[in-house]
C-alpha cells in the first residue's frame, strides 16, 4: 500500500459516504476519506443561479456561452456548498489528494471538477478501481494516473448538448402544447418509440381462425399427449403471423383458413379416420449460457424475473458496489477478468462438479469501443465470490436479489452447454396431418445454475422439457378427442422497461446507465403511465410526437440520434473535438443547426394542429365528419369536425383511457354520451334546475343546474360499481342528496350521516365513521342500520388489535413470495406483498385494481426505501426582531413568482446520474 508522508494524512475523495465508509476500511491511518455527494459542480438551474456578471448576455438563460466556443457557466449547487467548504478544509490538512470516483465520464468529470473547484498545491492523483475490495484498493493506491481530460470533454460534451437541446426545445413544448413540458435528446426519442408502437396497435385489425387439437395416446396406453392440425389435403393451416396487420386478411390464399363450422365438419371426418405415426425426427440440440451482466442486461432481467423497475434495480446495485459486494454496476462489457473466471470456475466445481465445468475457460466479447467502458462486465466482487447464502443478513431484500442474480449469471456463463434432444413427431389420416414437438434434456450445463426470466432453475427445467412417448413410423395410435380452437390475432405488445431498455441499445441510442432516469423521466412527466407492466403514452405525448415529427424531425430521427452516440463517444476516445462538434450541433450549416431548426418553428406551428389525433371519420347526409382526439388545456377531449374544421360536437376522455382503447366506435359513443348529456334527466322538483348525466375526464357524474347560474352547480358522483346505464332520474336525486341526513343517533345524540366517499360509502356520527358493506347503499340506509354500524368496534388500522380481512387477495408476489393483499387503510386502500405497503393513486378504483398493477405499486414504493421519520426537536426562542412593515400581499407575490420560475425550468434528464 503507498504510502503517505508523515505531514498530515492523504485526502481521498470518492462520490458517496457509502462508498467512502467501504474504502476507509481498506486504509491505514494516514488516510482520510470523504464523499463529495456527487458532482460539486454544475451548470445553472434557473435564472437565480446565474452569476450576476452573465445576467445580461443573451446566452445566460442556457448556462452555455454559445458565442465564445460553448464556454459552460459552471455553478456550486446551492446544496453542495456545505459539503464543498469541508472538503476544503481537510484539504487544508493533506499532504495529497486522491481523487477517487468512478472511472467512467461521469466519475472522471466530478474528479476533473474537484481539481477545478478546490485547486489543491498537494500532489495530486487519479485512483481507479472497478471494485471495492482490499486488493483492488491497493492496487489503484499503487498506480494512479492523470485526469483523463478526453473523458471529461464527452462528458461536458453531452452535458452541454443535452442543455442546450432542453432548454431550447422545451419552451416550445410550452407554447404550443402545454406547461412543464419537456424535451430531451434520449427522452424524446424514447417516447416517439412508444408512441409510434401505440399507433402500430391502434391501426392493427384483428383476425380469427380457428385450427384444431387431437388427442392421441398408443394403443395398449392410457396416457395421451396433444398435437396440433397442421395441414388438410395438402393445404397448410395459418398462424398468427400469416395475417396481415392493417387489413386482418391472410396474406396466402393457398393457405386453410377455418372458421367454426368449418372445423366441426373436419372433426366429424377426422373421427371416422383411423391415425397412424408417418414420421418422427429426432435431433440433438445444445444451448449455451448467457454472457455476465452489463447495465442493459441486468436492467431487463431484473424488470422480467423480479419485477423491478430500472430505477429499483440500479438503486440495490449501486449500494452493492459501493459496499464491496459487485463490480461497477455501469458497464457495456461482457467482459470477465482472468482472477473473475478462476473464482466462477472453482465455485462451479465446488457447488456442482467438474461435469459441470467445461475444459477451458469461457471468454465473452462485446463491441464496445468506448474507453469509458474498459471494465468488466457485472459480477461478484473479490475473489474467491462471496455466496450468497453469506449475505442473506447483510442484504436488504432487494439487494439479496439483486445479488443472487448477479451471482448465478457469473457462475453460468463459465459452466457447459446444456444438451437435449428435440423430437417432432407427425401422425396422419384421410389427408388430416397432426404435429407434435418434444424436447428431451439429456444434460442440464448451465441451466441448473441460471434459466433467464425465472427464479427456480429446478423448476423451469421440468418447464422446458416436453416429454412424449416412444412412438414408431406406421404405429397406430387411438384418437381420445379433437377440439376445435379458436385464435384472435393480436397487436404487437406494447413496450416494457425491459424491451424499451433493449431497443434503445439495440439501436445505439443512450447510454445504458441512464435509461433508468429517462423511463422514470417520462412517467413523471407524464408522457406514459403504466398498466401493469406496460408503458403506456399518455395523448399529450402522442402532441408532443407529433409536433417534433412534423416540424423537428431531425431531433428524434433514430439514426441521427445515434450517430449522436458515436460522436460524442469519438471525443471520448480523443478522436473528435468537443468544440467543432457544439458548434456543428448547435450553429449547423446552411439551416441544419439545432437554433436555425428552432428560429421560425414559433410563428410556423400551429398549435391545434399538432394537439389534434386523428381517430377516423364518418359520413353525414352526404358530409365528411372528421372525428379525432384533442389535448386541451384541461385534459384530453374526444371531437367531431366538418370539413371545414368546424367543431360540431365534444366530450371529455377519461384520463387513464389507453389510446389504443379509442376506436372509432368508442368515440362515437362518448360524443353521444355527451350529447345526451347536454338534454336533462329531468328538473329538480326543490331547486327546479336542470339535472344531468355528465361524463367528464374522471367518469360520470351528476350536475344539478348549469355554469350559467349564479353559483357553481352543484356535482355529484356515481356510487361504485355503477354505470350511466343505471342512472334514471329519480337515482340521480337520490345522488345529489348525499350526504344524508339520517337523524340522531339514539345512543348518542348526535347526527347521523351517509356519505358517498372517495373510497366507498360510509356512514359517519360526530368523529365515528364505519364503511357501508356491499349489502348497504348511502342511498337507502336506514338511521337503525347506520346506528348499529357505528355501534360496532373499529377495525384495526395499523396492524394492532383486531386482526382485518382483506378487501382483495391476488397470488404470490414474485419477490416475497407471499400473497398480494389488498386492504382499507386509514388513509385509503392500499396493497401489500408482506413486507411493502403501497398506497393506492389518487382517484384510483380499488375493486379494478389487477395483480399487475399491485406489482408495480409495490415495486415503485420499495424503490423509494423506508420512509423518513421527522426527528423530534425543541424549538429554539428567538429573540423578537424588528422588521420593517412588508405590503400587504408582498409575501404571496413574490412566492407564486419564485414557483413560477421553478416551475417553467426545463429539464435534461438524459444523462442524469444515479
Amino acid at each position: 500500500m503507498a504510502k503517505s508522508n508523515s505531514n498530515g494524512k492523504a485526502l481521498v475523495i470518492v462520490e458517496s459516504p457509502a462508498k467512502a465508509r467501504t474504502i476507509s476500511k481498506f486504509l491505514g491511518a494516514g488516510y482520510t476519506v470523504e464523499a463529495s455527494i456527487g458532482h460539486v459542480r454544475d451548470l445553472p438551474e434557473g435564472a437565480k443561479q446565474i452569476p450576476a456578471k452573465y445576467k445580461g448576455e443573451k446566452w445566460a438563460n442556457l448556462g452555455v456561452n454559445v458565442d465564445s466556443n460553448f464556454e459552460p457557466i459552471y455553478i456550486t449547487p446551492p446544496d453542495k456548498t456545505k459539503q464543498v467548504a469541508k472538503l476544503k478544509s481537510l484539504l487544508k490538512e493533506s499532504n495529497a489528494l486522491y481523487l477517487a470516483t468512478d472511472e467512467d465520464r461521469e466519475g472522471e468529470a466530478i474528479s476533473w471538477h474537484l481539481h477545478e473547484l478546490l485547486k489543491p498545491k498537494v500532489p495530486v492523483h487519479r485512483m481507479v478501481f472497478h471494485e471495492i475490495t482490499k486488493e483492488a484498493i491497493n492496487e489503484a493506491l499503487a498506480s494512479p494516473r492523470k485526469i483523463d481530460e478526453d473523458l471529461v470533454r464527452a462528458q461536458e460534451t453531452r452535458r452541454i448538448v443535452d442543455r442546450l437541446y432542453g432548454y431550447e426545445v422545451s419552451p416550445l413544448l410550452w407554447k404550443k402544447v402545454a406547461p412543464k413540458l419537456s424535451a430531451g435528446r434520449v427522452q424524446s426519442v424514447a417516447v416517439r418509440l412508444i408512441v409510434e408502437r401505440e399507433r402500430e396497435r391502434m391501426a392493427f385489425v384483428s383476425a380469427t381462425y380457428w385450427d384444431i387439437v387431437g388427442t392421441f395416446a398408443k394403443q395398449q396406453e392410457d396416457k395421451s399427449f396433444n398435437a396440433a392440425l397442421v395441414s388438410v389435403d395438402g393445404r397448410k393451416l395459418p398462424s398468427g403471423k400469416d395475417f396481415d396487420a392493417a387489413t386482418g386478411k391472410i396474406r396466402d390464399e393457398k393457405l386453410l383458413l377455418l372458421d367454426e363450422a368449418g372445423a366441426q365438419e373436419l372433426i366429424e371426418r377426422a373421427r371416422q379416420a383411423s391415425f397412424k405415426v408417418t414420421k418422427v425426427e429426432e435431433k440433438p440440440y445444445t444451448s449455451k449460457p448467457y454472457p455476465p451482466f452489463t447495465t442493459s442486461t441486468l436492467q431487463q432481467e431484473a424488470n422480467r424475473k423480479l419485477g423491478f423497475s430500472g430505477k429499483r434495480t440500479m438503486s440495490a446495485a449501486q449500494s452493492l458496489y459501493e459496499n464491496g459486494h459487485i463490480t461497477y454496476m455501469r458497464t457495456d462489457s461482457t467482459t470477465l477478468s482472468n482472477v473473475a473466471i478462476e473464482a466462477a470456475r472453482n465455485l462451479v466445481r465446488s457447488e456442482y462438479g467438474n461435469n459441470y465445468l467445461p475444459d477451458s475457460p469461457r471468454l465473452y466479447t462485446s463491441k464496445v469501443k468506448n474507453a469509458q467502458e474498459a471494465h468488466e462486465a457485472i459480477r461478484p466482487a473479490g475473489h474467491p465470490f462471496e455466496l450468497p447464502a453469506t449475505l442473506k443478513g447483510k442484504l436488504t431484500d432487494d439487494q439479496f436479489k439483486i445479488f443472487e442474480l448477479i451471482w448465478k449469471r457469473t457462475i453460468a456463463s463459465q459452466m457447459t452447454d446444456a444438451r437435449g434432444r428435440r423430437v417432432s413427431i407427425t401422425i396422419e389420416a384421410d389427408g388430416i396431418v397432426f404435429q407434435v414437438g418434444g424436447r428431451t434434456i439429456d444434460f442440464p450445463g448451465y441451466l441448473r445454475a441460471y434459466v433467464e426470466g425465472s427464479d427456480d432453475p429446478q423448476a423451469e427445467l421440468a418447464d422446458k422439457e416436453t416429454v412424449l412417448p416412444d412412438l414408431a413410423v406406421d404405429e397406430l395410435l387411438k384418437l381420445v378427442g379433437l377440439e376445435p380452437k379458436s385464435h384472435t390475432t393480436q397487436p404487437p405488445p406494447r413496450f416494457t422497461e425491459a424491451s424499451l431498455t433493449r431497443t434503445l441499445e439495440e439501436m445505439g441510442i443512450g447510454r445504458p446507465s441512464t435509461y433508468a432516469s429517462i423511463i422514470e423521466t417520462i412517467v413523471a412527466r407524464r408522457y406514459v403511465f403504466k398498466k401493469g407492466n406496460a408503458l403506456v403514452p399518455t395523448w399529450v405525448a402522442f402532441s408532443v410526437s407529433q409536433l417534433l415529427k412534423w416540424h423537428l424531425p431531425e431531433l428524434i430521427d433514430y439514426q441521427f440520434t445515434a450517430q449522436m452516440e458515436d460522436d460524442l463517444d469519438a471525443i471520448s476516445r480523443g478522436e473528435a473535438n468537443s468544440v467543432d462538434y457544439l458548434r456543428d450541433f448547435y450553429f449547423g450549416t446552411e439551416g441544419s443547426g439545432l437554433k436555425a431548426l428552432l428560429d421560425s418553428k414559433v410563428e410556423e406551428i400551429d398549435a391545434r394542429e399538432t394537439a389534434r389525433i386523428n381517430i377516423g371519420e364518418r359520413e353525414e347526409n352526404g358530409q365528411k365528419r372528421h372525428i379525432h382526439v384533442r389535448v386541451g388545456r384541461y385534459g384530453p377531449f374526444v371531437e367531431e369536425t366538418d370539413e371545414q374544421g368546424e367543431s360540431l360536437r365534444r366530450a371529455s376522455v377519461a384520463e387513464e383511457t389507453a389510446p389504443d382503447e379509442m376506436t372509432l366506435a368508442c368515440a362515437l359513443d362518448l360524443l353521444s354520451q355527451a350529447e345526451q348529456a347536454e338534454e336533462p334527466l329531468g328538473i329538480d322538483p326543490e331547486t327546479k334546475k336542470p339535472v344531468f348525466l355528465k361524463i367528464g375526464r374522471f367518469g360520470p357524474y351528476i350536475q344539478l343546474g348549469t355554469p350559467d347560474d349564479d353559483e357553481k352547480p352543484k356535482n355529484a358522483s356515481l356510487l361504485k360499481n355503477m354505470t350511466p346505464e343505471d342512472v334514471d332520474f329519480q337515482t340521480a336525486l337520490k345522488l345529489l342528496t348525499l350526504p344524508r341526513t339520517l337523524g340522531d343517533d339514539p345512543k348518542t345524540g348526535k347526527d347521523v350521516k351517509a356519505f358517498n366517499g372517495r373510497y366507498g360509502p360510509y356512514v359517519k356520527s360526530g368523529d365515528e365513521t364505519r364503511s357501508l358493506p356491499g349489502d348497504l347503499s348511502p342511498l337507502d340506509v336506514t338511521l337503525e342500520q347506520a346506528s348499529e354500524l357505528l355501534a360496532q368496534p373499529k377495525k384495526s388500522r395499523g396492524g394492532f388489535g383486531a386482526s382485518r380481512e382483506p378487501v382483495k387477495e391476488f397470488d404470490a408476489s414474485p419477490v416475497t413470495k407471499q400473497k398480494v393483499q389488498l386492504f382499507e387503510g386509514r388513509y385509503g386502500p392500499y396493497v401489500t406483498d408482506g413486507e411493502t405497503n403501497a398506497s393506492l393513486p389518487k382517484g384510483a378504483e380499488a375493486d379494478k385494481l389487477t395483480m399487475a398493477e399491485a406489482l408495480n405499486l409495490l415495486a415503485e414504493r420499495a424503490a423509494k426505501g423506508p420512509s423518513k421519520k421527522k426527528k423530534k426537536s425543541t424549538p429554539k426562542k428567538k429573540a423578537a426582531k424588528k422588521t420593517a412593515p412588508k405590503k400587504k400581499g408582498a409575501k404571496k407575490k413574490g412566492a407564486k413568482k419564485a414557483a413560477k420560475k421553478k416551475s417553467s425550468s426545463p429539464q435534461e434528464a438524459d444523462d442524469a446520474p444515479f
